[in-house]
């Protein structure tokens, strides 16, 4: 036990690092790509979206490389279940979630088919270079496809992004700015790295010391940790009442651990899979998935009593994985 909590608070470490890490990257890059005459639209489905998505990526590519592949696929899918299950459910169960109309529509099949599409990709129990390929050249096409509706509802997108998206009265880079906003990567890439190292570290020595699977560990405790952001912003936006933001957020960040979190980090170092992985924990974040359409379907809300069910649909599932 001795031994243990060091690590614990080593995991606690990398948690925070990650969380400030993405918030300074993000910051830094999206003033950059504005001053620099890039469309806000563009810097929100871009930027801002990869941004958010930094954690996972940061966590999944340092477990990949370190032969740690159990916490890389773990994490993304943990991460999905995280979502949907407990970010989702727990802001209905706060306030009553109003879904947008294009979420229902767009994101949320988008989001089920990219899932659907990972089951015969890891069949083989590998997810290999080119099957990252497949789900990057994915991602860009959604982001294409996305970029171009926007074009027809921008104030929709501004405001989803504006938190990040500032506005600039004369448009042009200084000196100083753009050195505070290439200062603000590099700390955060630097923040994301060292946040990384240690929750794959403490992770791996947590799952030895209590004789659990490192996939457990992933699915688990590193994928809620690589969450909380995503946690505290929809829990904000819900009291805010801008729910629609928030469960937009929700679904668009499970599209981009699957198709750039996984797809990346599968092409820097592919990804041995466990036999269990596509008939359990896979079909685990699939039903949650299926199960988030109905509930948002119904007059575009996700009620409390819904949300509840999310929450304990997340911890059987949560449940039946560990045993």
């Amino acid at each position: 036990m001795g031994e243990l909590l060091p690590r614990v608070l080593l995991l606690a470490g990398g948690v925070g690092a990650l969380y400030f890490g993405a918030e300074w990257l993000i910051r830094g890059a999206a003033a950059l790509a504005q001053r620099f005459g890039v469309p806000p639209i563009v810097v929100g489905l871009t930027v801002v979206s990869l941004g958010t998505s930094a954690p996972e990526l940061a966590v999944s590519i340092r477990a990949a490389l370190g032969g740690a592949s159990d916490i890389a696929i773990g994490n993304v899918l943990g991460s999905n279940l995280a979502n949907v299950g407990l970010v989702l459910g727990l802001t209905a169960l706060i306030q009553p979630l109003t879904v947008a109309a294009r979420v229902v529509q767009r994101e949320i099949p988008i989001m089920i088919g990219i899932t659907l599409l990972l089951y015969p990709l890891i069949l083989d129990l590998e997810v290999s270079r080119l099957d990252g390929v497949v789900l990057v050249g994915l991602l860009v096409a959604y982001l294409l496809y996305v970029m171009r509706a926007s074009k027809e509802e921008p104030e929709a997108v501004l405001e989803e992004f504006s938190e990040f998206i500032e506005e600039f009265p004369d448009g042009k880079p200084t000196t100083r700015t753009t050195l505070r906003d290439l200062g603000l990567i590099l700390v955060g890439l630097s923040a994301l790295v060292i946040g990384g190292n240690a929750i794959v570290a403490s992770a791996i020595y947590i799952a030895s010391a209590l004789g659990v699977s490192e996939i457990v560990i992933g699915m688990t405790v590193v994928a809620v940790g690589t969450s909380l952001p995503e946690l505290a912003t929809s829990i904000v936006a819900g009291v805010r009442g801008e729910a629609d933001i928030a469960v937009g957020n929700i679904i668009g960040s499970n599209i981009f651990n699957i198709g750039g979190v996984l797809g990346v980090t599968s092409i820097v170092a592919p990804i041995p899979v466990g036999s269990d992985v596509p008939h359990l924990h896979l079909l685990a974040v699939l039903f949650l998935s299926l199960l988030v359409f109905p509930f948002a379907k119904t007059s575009y809300r996700v009620q409390r009593l819904e949300g509840t069910l999310l929450c304990l649909t997340y911890v059987g599932l949560g449940l039946w994985i560990f045993w």
